[in-house]
Order: C-alpha cells, then structure tokens, then sequence
C-alpha cells in the first residue's frame, strides 16, 4: 500500500499521553536533537511548507506533534533532546515524556531518527539509537542537511557517520535535504513499504 503524504492534516498536540490521539493506526515517530530539522522534514514529506512550524529556537518544541497521514497513519513529533540552555526540571520533563511513549504500547511502527550530518554524533544520537536497539524498536535513521556538500563529500561522510554509528544496514539510512526535496521519494517509498509491506507472491 503507497502512502500518498500529500493527504497530511495536522492533528493535534499532546503534553501527555492521555491526550495522544487513540492508538488506532501505525504511527512513524520523529526523533532527534532540538533544531535537527524535524518540521522540515515533516513540511518536505508532505509538500506542504505551512503544515509544521519551523522554529529558530531551539527546545521551543515542547509537546508531541500529531499529524494524520491520509488517514492511514499518525506522524508523531517528539520533542526534540540536547539542547543545553533548557532549564533542567524541563529537559527532564520532556526526556519523561518522550520515554514513556516508546513504552506506553501505542502502535509505533517505526522511528525515523534524524541526524544532522554537518556535525559530528553527540552522545544523545548514540544514547537514542542503543536504546531502539536494546528495545527493539524498528527505525530508519535520515540524515539531513545533505544538499550542504558535493555528491563525494556526501559520500565519505555518510560513511564515516555509519562507521562511528557501526551501522551495519545500508538500507535502512536515508540522505535527503527538506531544501533543496532530495531523497524524500525513496523516504516516502521506503516508509510506505515498512509499514505496509506487499504479500509475498512466493509459493
């Protein structure tokens, strides 16, 4: 089944989990630093650059974002970690929320986690990404950002960024620029395939 992501509505806003949408479809997860691009890259999915507010600031993303995704779907924009100036009762306010989602038993089919590749990995990257794996939560890791270099530098530096990551699956990373609309299409495709994946024809 193709998800057609131009058929995105804006939801709804959560500061708790009582208030999250009832758990009634898959949901993707956004996940990742404050400022990493995460309303960007929601905007860029679905071709609509009015959808998600872009903030200058920040940690200024406070709740969990809720989009519907042609009806098929939730779009959830946690908020976003590491981002120093934030008072401490609210850092770990927010941590609270965002690790009682991922174990709350809502259907969260997939975690895109986004990385910012102009910069080296911060230990919140590598704190997240052996958590889903310890958890066994299923996520794409999308780097963004990527349009800021030529097609080798892009090249040496995702490799160097999985290496430090030992990623093992190559399949399951994404480069794309929410500016310049690179790679969103094998994103779209890659997210529709995983969570509605066709029947095998094999006898």
């Amino acid at each position: 089944m193709i998800i057609n992501f131009r058929k995105t509505n804006f939801w709804g806003v959560a500061a708790e989990l009582t208030s999250c949408p009832e758990s009634d479809r898959p949901e993707v997860v956004l996940s990742g630093k404050s400022n990493v691009g995460k309303s960007s890259l929601m905007n860029a999915l679905a071709d609509n650059r009015k959808l998600a507010r872009v903030s200058q600031t920040p940690g200024k993303t406070r709740l969990v974002v809720y989009f519907d995704v042609d009806s098929l779907i939730y779009i959830a924009d946690l908020p976003g970690y590491g981002y120093a100036k934030a008072p401490k009762d609210i850092k770990d306010k927010f941590a609270k929320l965002a690790d009682q989602y991922f174990t709350s038993g809502r259907k969260i089919a997939l975690t895109l986690h986004l990385i910012d590749i102009r910069h080296e990995p911060s230990k919140e990257d590598q704190h997240m990404l052996a958590y889903m794996n310890e958890q066994q939560i299923p996520y794409f890791i999308v780097f963004v950002k990527c349009d800021k270099f030529s097609t080798a530098q892009l090249n040496k530096r995702l490799s160097e960024q999985m290496d430090y990551f030992d990623i093992q699956d190559k399949a399951h990373c994404f480069a794309v620029s929410s500016e310049r609309k690179m790679g969103l299409d094998d994103l779209r495709d890659a997210i529709s395939a995983f969570i509605f994946p066709e029947p095998s024809t094999a006898n």
